[in-house]
């Protein structure tokens, strides 16, 4: 096991004890379009040109609206000079609080944006599918020119034109003439 999956995991045991899976997940979410927003931020708190004392007073005055559990998480992580790691937990929590409430994440990546309509067909048929919740994610790229292709539960399926013509022009290359 990873070492940010084991904190990821400590973390969500705890706030599973404590009632508060959901508080810490929204709050998770906070810190990390945080951090995604301000990327040089856990180099500096992983940086030894500042005190300890100094990047845990940032920390507090970043995320002092945070759950408890998550700010001392991050200080834990801070001061084992592992804040590098702090997105990747909130990734593994995220991976814990889905599997424990039957989450599936569906990427659906497609050439043209999905209706609403379509949305809710295809939501259905991967649940009835995975017998999970599905949350599905349309993703548009218009170099797959038509199609769709799926990620879910670490699979990728693929029924886009481009790998289909791509194939074709494979297999016409393979022909001796």
């Amino acid at each position: 096991m990873s070492e940010a999956r084991e904190y990821a995991r400590a973390l969500f045991l705890l706030s599973e004890e404590e009632g508060t899976t959901e508080a810490v997940r929204a709050d998770a979410e906070i810190m990390s379009s945080a951090i995604r927003e301000n990327p040089d931020y856990l180099k500096l708190l992983d940086t030894p040109a500042i005190s300890l004392e100094e990047k845990l007073g940032l920390i507090d005055k970043a995320f002092s609206t945070l759950n408890t559990s998550l700010l001392n998480l991050c200080k834990l992580l801070c001061e084992k000079r592992c804040a590098r790691l702090t997105e990747r937990v909130a990734e593994e929590y995220f991976a814990l609080y889905d599997q424990s409430r039957g989450i599936e994440r569906v990427e659906a990546v497609t050439a043209v944006g999905l209706t609403e309509a379509q949305l809710s067909a295809l939501s259905a048929r991967l649940e009835k599918k995975t017998g999970k919740t599905v949350i599905i994610t349309n993703t548009v790229d218009k170099s797959i020119l038509g199609g769709m292709k799926l990620r879910y539960m670490g699979i990728q399926l693929d029924g886009t034109v481009k790998t289909r013509l791509d194939s074709f022009e494979k297999s016409l290359k393979s022909l001796i003439i």
